[in-house]
């Protein structure tokens, strides 16, 4: 099994891991130090939140700011559409920022926010049944 890093620069470690950990996500203190922090979505999948001087270690040129443009989309999926919901209402309880307005699509729905540092996040919910045809 394949492990997924998402890297996320951020401005605030401590305000960062507050806003993840509200969303339900949980602290993996095997990646965490004062220059970073690590949060498990699921299983395989943390997504890693590193000061900008140290994700600035890990890119050539400039650190991009994501308040101020969007360079990557991350999506999750959800059960079902009350947990997308669910999870955009915990996010700005937490001091994210509404993205994009919900997209219901019948077979599809989505809500979308940043985080407080302005990185995207998109939660989905798919009718696995609408897409077998």
């Amino acid at each position: 099994m394949r492990t997924v890093f998402i890297n996320l620069p951020v401005t605030d470690l401590d305000r960062a891991v507050a806003f993840y950990t509200a969303l339900g996500f949980t602290p993996d203190h095997r990646y965490t130090d004062e220059t970073a922090a690590a949060v498990v979505v699921e299983e395989n999948i943390l997504v890693m939140l590193l000061t900008r001087e140290k994700f600035a270690g890990f890119v050539a040129g400039e650190v991009g700011d994501p308040a101020q443009a969007t360079s990557v989309i991350n999506a999750v999926s959800a059960a079902d559409r009350a947990e997308c919901d669910d999870l955009l209402a915990r996010a700005l309880a937490a001091g994210g920022k509404p993205w994009q307005p919900a997209q219901d699509h019948g077979f599809m729905y989505g809500t979308s926010f940043t985080d407080p540092d302005g990185n995207v996040w998109e939660v989905a919910w798919m009718d696995s049944a609408a897409l077998q045809g």
